[in-house]
């Protein structure tokens, strides 16, 4: 067991690689590719945007926004420690989803937000502990 995490830290960079979309090119077992199970989602207002014209649009952000976390397609939201926006885990396989879900919300209706978009699953170097789980 001691070994373990030094296996771990040491198996990072190749299997983060075998997480990418490439991987799937590259000859690495399908079962070594990640499997989506949520897509994070940054929301930072867009350049230039002032916190009024955000702040018009919180009233129906915030109910859209409880819409969509009722409906099981927000498991997590919180602000940013830095006060520059938000970041919402969503419970979708996609990031074409994540788009059309965001898309509809009053803030990016209005083009005030930029999203950055990050298709995240399970920790990919825990196979290693079993190997047969990359054949």
């Amino acid at each position: 067991m001691k070994f373990t995490l030094p296996l771990l830290a040491a198996l990072l960079p190749a299997m983060s690689a075998a997480q990418s979309p490439s991987g799937a090119a590259s000859g690495v077992p399908s079962r070594a590719i990640l499997k989506v199970t949520a897509v994070l989602v940054i929301e930072t207002p867009r350049q230039g945007v002032t916190a009024q014209q955000i702040m018009a649009l919180i009233p129906e952000e915030a109910e859209a926004t409880m819409r969509l976390y009722l409906d099981g397609k927000i498991r997590e939201w919180y602000s940013r420690g830095d006060g520059k926006g938000v970041v919402v885990l969503l419970d979708v396989k996609t990031e074409e989803e994540a788009r059309e879900t965001e898309e509809m919300l009053p803030l990016a209706k209005a083009q005030l937000v930029d999203h950055q978009y990050i298709p995240v699953g399970p920790l990919m170097p825990l196979r290693a502990l079993d190997p047969a789980a990359l054949q």
